[in-house]
C-alpha cells in the first residue's frame, strides 16, 4: 500500500505546475552564442547536465575530428569534442526557471567554471559562467536549436 501511495504521489507531483519548472523547459538542444556548437541539456540523475552534440567546424587543421586538446589532464586530451560533457550538476534554484550550483567546462581554455542557467523564455537560455562570485563572469545567450 505504501508503494502504491508513493507511486501515486510521484505521478501527481509530475503534473503539478511547479514540477515542470524543475527543468522540463531547459531540457532540449541549444545553439550556443555565435552558433559554433549545439548542446543537449538533459536530466542526469535528478540534476541537469549538457553534452556537445554538434560543431559548426567539427574538424581540425589536419581534417581530423576536434579533440579536447586544451584539457590540463593529458589523459583527457584525446576525448572528441562532439560528445564532450559541458554542463554538470545543475539543481533547481529558488526562482522558477533558474538552475544553479552547476559547472560549465570550456574546451577552448580547458577550465571548469561555476555556472547558472536561466530560462528567459521558451527559446532563450542565459548561461552565466563565473569564478567565485557570479559578478566575476561571462554571460552567453543560447537559443533553442530547431
Amino acid at each position: 500500500m505504501r508503494l502504491a501511495r508513493a507511486c501515486l504521489l510521484a505521478l501527481l507531483t509530475a503534473w503539478l505546475p511547479g514540477a515542470a519548472a524543475w527543468g522540463g523547459e531547459a531540457v532540449g538542444v541549444w545553439a550556443t552564442e555565435g552558433g559554433k556548437s549545439h548542446v543537449t541539456i538533459a536530466s542526469c540523475g535528478g540534476k541537469l547536465c549538457g553534452t556537445i552534440v554538434w560543431l559548426k567546424e567539427p574538424l581540425d587543421d589536419k581534417g581530423e575530428p576536434k579533440h579536447d586538446a586544451n584539457n590540463p589532464d593529458a589523459a583527457l586530451q584525446d576525448r572528441p569534442i562532439i560528445g564532450l560533457p559541458l554542463l554538470a550538476n545543475f539543481v533547481a534554484g529558488e526562482e522558477t526557471d533558474v538552475w544553479e550550483d552547476g559547472t560549465i567546462y570550456n574546451p577552448e581554455d580547458g577550465e571548469i567554471y561555476s555556472c547558472t542557467l536561466t530560462l528567459l523564455d521558451a527559446e532563450t537560455l542565459k548561461v552565466r559562467g563565473y569564478v567565485g562570485l557570479p559578478l566575476f563572469g561571462k554571460t552567453q545567450i543560447w537559443k533553442r536549436a530547431n
